[in-house]
């Protein structure tokens, strides 16, 4: 009997039936892959493989005529793996998911319909106001994958493109020293009875890894400088063999330079990459030396450096050759598209099963951290910042 003086009902009184959420069920993808038109940009997001499985899971694809001929990669081979092949871009930029490697342009995202996802690189150096704000007047969900950062604070597209980058420095420079270029005829490696050429390279990451690496499978000496010592360590016990490693004196440095065959910039900054070889240490280099500068696409560690392109990759200033691709992972268009797709289908199979993006991204922390635009409110607040644009975080919005 329920005492006359409780505040409750008896039916308030009993156990309410436990209420548990209920997984949406699949979601049917629809992914447009257009043609890249930014200058010398071959790679694809997907590989006819990677199509193959996502249609076989019940996903629809559109490809546009051509979107893989920089990589290799024929309509037939698309079409034989279940896309479907469009000759216009329109068709394609309709589709509810766009991938692409390099951000849209404005006419791009014009052709998108309001409220689609875009997955692309971002690229915040390179853009204006302009892209944000028209992304922010389609109500676009847009993931940046070079922002995608897993449980173990990797970057994994970030990662297996400085892998590329890293082992094709070295490769770059070894190309450009002989004497079917402009080098100084240059065997990169070691030849019994011959001093072996010396590698200095500026950088402890994993483009430096990558290179030394290389540069060590070649029988180079390697030497490796960084203000980071924990980092100089880490990649010593990465290594198979010992490196010389050293913190950036200018005095050591220099010294250095003037006696390697061959210089390799992958020191990266938050914002513009710091300079750490001056126009002087430069002029005192070898006559024939190669600087390949990885970071240039974030400005450049050498003074000397300058932007180049694929068609017309060097300059030479003091007498030593500078090459200056910003891209150099497209050079490699095949390696790095079966890179990007590999990490990009996990991501496309999960979020049909979880029922859409909205949904995966409740339970994903690393589709969150790369997305900076939700529905057209921009959630990043490193662009909210840069740009002077209105910012909600990212956990206000999805939960």
């Amino acid at each position: 009997m329920t005492d006359q003086y409780s505040p409750f009902s008896k039916e308030q009184l009993l156990p309410n039936p436990e209420m548990l959420e209920i997984s949406r069920s699949k979601d049917e993808l629809y992914i447009g892959i257009p043609k890249e038109t930014h200058f010398e940009e071959k790679r694809i997001c997907l590989t006819p493989n990677a199509v193959a499985a996502l249609t076989a899971n019940g996903h629809r694809i559109v490809v546009e005529s051509g979107a893989g001929h920089g990589t290799n990669y024929t309509d037939q081979q698309f079409s034989e793996a279940g896309a479907k092949i469009s000759y216009n871009a329109n068709d394609v930029f309709a589709c509810n998911i766009i991938l692409k490697i390099e951000p849209p342009s404005l006419e791009e995202i014009e052709m998108m319909n309001p409220q689609s996802v875009l997955f692309s690189a971002m690229q915040i150096k390179t853009q204006n106001k302009k892209y944000f704000e028209a992304l922010a007047k389609k109500r676009i969900t847009a993931i940046a994958f070079d922002y995608i950062q897993d449980n173990l604070g990797v970057y994994p597209l970030v990662k297996s493109l400085s892998e590329i980058a890293g082992t094709a420095s070295i490769l770059i420079a070894a190309e450009l020293m002989n004497n079917s270029n402009i080098g100084n005829g240059l065997l990169l490696g070691n030849i019994g009875g011959v001093p072996p050429s010396k590698v200095v390279i500026l950088g402890a990451g994993t483009v430096a890894e990558f290179a030394a690496k290389s540069a060590q499978g070649l029988g180079a000496m390697v030497e490796v400088f960084d203000n980071s010592l924990t980092k100089l360590r880490h990649l010593q016990h990465k290594l198979r063999f010992p490196i010389a490693t050293s913190t950036i004196q200018p005095k050591n440095l220099t010294k250095s330079l003037m006696d390697c065959d061959v210089a390799i910039g992958a020191i990266r900054g938050k914002t513009r990459t710091p300079i750490v070889v001056t126009e002087t240490m430069v002029e005192q280099m070898k006559d024939g030396a190669i600087i390949v500068d990885v970071s240039i696409d974030n400005g450049g560690c050498f003074e000397t450096s300058e932007v180049t392109t694929h068609s017309n990759p060097t300059i030479t200033k003091h007498g030593v050759i500078h090459y200056g691709v910003p891209n150099i992972p497209s050079r490699y268009s095949r390696t790095a598209s079966v890179s990007i797709s590999n990490i990009f289908t996990p991501y496309l199979l999960n979020i049909g099963e979880k029922g859409g993006l909205e949904n995966a991204a409740r339970f994903d922390k690393s589709l969150q951290k790369g997305m900076y635009f939700y529905h057209g409110i921009l959630s990043n607040k490193t662009i909210a910042d840069w740009f002077g644009l209105p910012f909600t975080d990212i956990n206000l919005l999805i939960f």
